[in-house]
């Protein structure tokens, strides 16, 4: 399809004139065709004031057209073809295989989130019927739904211009949730945005959808983010990306008259125990899988993991000797913008500059100006507890070991974190005494524990929690990916003594919606 660098208001294309702004390639740092129009603040007057008058309309819809409109914008995705791949790899550096594979579970999140509409077990349905006759007073009826918020506001990121973005994870909970959208689309990957942006406004006309149900927006600088936030008819933020971007959208958010949420994913490192049974029957092998780990997409992953922690030790040194191997090795990677590429080398450089820290391996010389160069740093767990500040997230190939004592001073470190997305246990059945002292930690400081594997990657399921303490994100009682993401995007209502003619199907007496009737579960 032809790019047109429009920007998508409700069901309009608009075309701006004036400086617009062009892709730059990832791989080689040059212009991409077309210009892209910069959204004016008229622009998004106009898509917040539609998104509004959506609302109602959208809201009020019987939740199996909301899930048809969700399957077909995930139909008209993956329409797209190889045209929506090819475009992403030009704005992202990313492979093919690696886009292949987030058109794939951009389409499958959207079904997921389908079939949860039409269980309706996220309305969390219950039903407490009245009994007049109780003493000393009556109980009335009383009957709960979840109900969605309003207008929510995405933000694309950088790092997943698929499964992240204009028709990600955020926007597929909140229109599930029945909340129009209003995208801010990330200026790294404009075209595949358009391209995504064609999609759901063909599956929206398709299904009979309001006009105002989703809107594209686009610009360079913080001014439309910052408006779009601020917009008193926005009710809800979805942001995956750095830390100080997250926290000044907060910020902003909470100075508003009325402050709304914002769920941002912002900065983890996503630490791994390498404990010391596992660390002698497999060294070697770790070594390798965690070089292999930090490594992918040049490192550009938010569950990369950033900080190894184990104890001293002969096998300590055999994973040492494999891991700085294999990173020696390595091949780079291009990064996804510029800019990234940049932060990166100089937070590389910060560490490399640390008194305490040493730096093992670094990955092969560079191959082009965006290219990022893996580097694995060590340092003692003594010195770790006097400085904390070197587990900062490095985004990109760069990884800390720590160097523990004993098992106490790992203890110290851990307390010394800050919340996180994901922790790693690498363990055999010797291990288990020491895993049993760390998991009730551990619990309350991330997101996801995992056991024998690694952090890259995230499994799109009911049981998933993407999500985490603060600064992993904003709000660590949400999750960003999975079907428990639609609950960022809802509130409880209770109905009180309310005639059937006047309560929702759901909490009508014959509903087959899941639900808990007098305290005991139903379907």
């Amino acid at each position: 399809m032809a790019l047109t660098g429009e920007l998508f208001i409700a069901a309009k294309r608009v075309k701006r004139d004036g400086p617009g702004f062009k892709a730059i390639a990832a791989a080689t740092g040059q212009e991409i065709e077309p210009s892209f129009s910069n959204a004016t603040t008229e622009d998004l007057e106009a898509a917040c004031a539609a998104a509004q008058a959506a609302f109602l309309p959208y809201s009020n819809l019987p939740r199996e057209q909301r899930a048809a409109f969700l399957e077909a914008i995930a139909s008209e995705i993956e329409a797209l073809g190889d045209a929506l791949v090819e475009r992403a790899m030009q704005e992202s550096g990313l492979p093919q295989a690696r886009l292949t594979g987030e058109r794939g579970r951009t389409a499958g999140q959207l079904r997921l989130f389908a079939k949860e509409l039409r269980l309706g077990d996220y309305l969390r349905v219950r039903i407490d019927h009245a009994i007049p006759d109780r003493a000393p007073l009556p109980k009335p009826d009383l009957r709960l739904r979840m109900v969605p918020l309003g207008p929510v506001a995405v933000f694309g990121a950088s790092n997943f211009p698929l499964a992240f973005s204009v028709a990600g994870g955020d926007t597929a909970a909140a229109l599930a949730a029945g909340c129009p959208v209003v995208v801010k689309g990330h200026s790294a990957h404009p075209g595949t945005s358009e391209m995504v942006a064609g999609a759901i406004l063909k599956a929206a006309e398709q299904t009979g959808m309001p006009e105002g149900v989703f809107s594209l927006v686009n610009g360079i600088g913080n001014e439309i983010g910052g408006a779009l936030v601020s917009d008193p008819r926005i009710k809800a933020v979805g942001f995956t990306g750095s830390r100080g971007g997250g926290l000044a959208l907060m910020k902003l958010a909470q100075a508003r008259p009325v402050p709304i949420p914002v769920y941002a994913e912002m900065s983890s490192v996503n630490p791994v125990f390498l404990l010391p049974a596992a660390l002698a029957s497999r060294a070697e092998a770790l070594g390798k899988a965690y070089v292999a780990s930090v490594t992918m997409g040049a490192g550009q992953f938010c569950t990369n993991p950033g900080l190894v922690l184990a104890i001293e030790g002969p096998d300590l040194e055999r994973f040492l000797e494999t891991a700085s191997e294999a990173m020696t090795g390595s091949a780079g990677a291009t990064m996804l913008t510029p800019g990234i590429h940049k932060a990166y080398e100089s937070g590389v450089a910060k560490l490399a500059s640390a008194p305490a820290l040493k730096l093992l391996a670094q990955g092969q010389e560079p191959t082009g100006p965006t290219c990022g160069r893996g580097a694995l740093f060590t340092m003692t767990g003594a010195d770790f507890i006097a400085d904390p500040s070197h587990a900062e997230e490095v985004f990109g190939a760069s990884s800390l070991l720590v160097r523990c004592a004993d098992v106490e001073e790992m203890l110290k470190v851990v307390g010394l974190l800050e919340g996180q997305l994901t922790t790693t246990l690498h363990l055999d059945d010797a291990d288990t005494e020491i895993a049993q002292r760390l998991v009730p930690v551990l619990e309350h400081l991330v997101g996801r524990i995992l056991c024998n594997g690694w952090p890259t990657g995230v499994e799109v399921t009911d049981a998933i929690v993407h999500g985490g303490p603060f600064p992993s994100t904003s709000d660590g009682r949400s999750t960003s990916v999975g079907t428990l993401a639609i609950d960022r995007f809802v509130r409880p209502v209770s109905y009180q003594d309310l005639p059937e003619a006047l309560l929702p199907a759901e909490l009508r007496e014959d509903t087959t919606t899941p639900r808990r009737v007098d305290g005991k579960p139903t379907v």
